[in-house]
């Protein structure tokens, strides 16, 4: 079965049997998309992406308030989207755009609905499921089988286990698991990874204790916290501040 082509597609792309690309859709350059998959709606996907059998992306949202209105899915360079991941474009309500950066990896039976915004280097495992308007930052990593509640927000270098159940925002730099999930510290793997200065990791750790383990106020705590000098401690704290769910710790008497 021949890949039916109606958008426009870049240089040296390679297009398995069967794909589907409608017209409204516009591909980069050098991008592999694997048989099966299909491409809808008013898709644009940049460089150098590894699109998997199967995966469906850009195909309505899920959400009854959708009536067909011209809504976009963009996507960005060097990501890998595994086989069968479903990706919705965004609402009228939610801003119009769901959008992907560059350098993730989307495992297997991925869902990214309505409005979710990922950033880069971002990692999220099978079955991972994203609800609408979900924010995650750079460097995010969501285990396997883990839903992500509508509006939340997860912060940069955070990891969230496999099979948790998040319903609150997730601060920068952390790790939370369980269901419901619960910040259970700090993502030291993660941050001595990425983090050159291991200065900056001991001012984020007094920055944790100060928030989530001193029983004193968390917003307070916040406020004073951004007036540190260190960028990622104002980050930490400007997170918990903006946060509209509420951040999901055991709060100390």
């Amino acid at each position: 079965m021949k890949a039916i082509i109606k958008g426009k597609i870049g240089k040296n792309c390679k297009i398995g049997e069967g794909a589907i690309i409608d017209e409204n859709v516009v591909i980069g350059d050098n991008n592999i998309i694997e048989p099966y998959a299909v491409i809808t709606g008013y898709t644009t996907i940049g460089d150098n992406n590894h699109i998997y059998s199967h995966a469906v992306l850009g195909s309505e949202p899920q959400d009854l308030k959708y009536h067909g209105e011209k809504t976009e899915l963009i996507i960005g360079n060097n990501n890998k989207i595994r086989e069968f991941t479903l990706i919705n474009p965004g609402t009228e309500g939610g801003g119009g755009v769901t959008k992907i950066g560059d350098n993730n990896l989307l495992m297997g039976y991925v869902h990214v609905a309505h409005d979710v915004i990922i950033g880069n280097n971002c990692i999220l495992a099978n079955a991972a499921t994203l609800a609408g308007h979900v924010v995650l930052e750079d460097y995010v990593v969501i285990g396997g089988m883990t839903p992500i509640h509508q509006f939340v927000k997860i912060g940069e270098h955070a990891m969230i286990g496999g099979a948790s159940a998040v319903a609150q925002d997730i601060p920068p730099y952390t790790i939370a698991e369980g269901n419901r999930a619960k910040l259970r510290g700090l993502n030291f793997t993660g941050l001595r990874r990425r983090f050159q200065d291991r200065s900056d990791i001991d001012e984020i750790k007094r920055a944790y204790k100060a928030l989530f383990e001193s029983g004193k106020p968390i917003k307070e705590v916040a406020e004073e916290l951004m007036k540190s000098e260190n960028q990622y401690v104002r980050h930490l704290a400007e997170f918990v501040l903006n946060s509209k769910r509420g951040i999901p710790y055991d709060r100390k008497v």
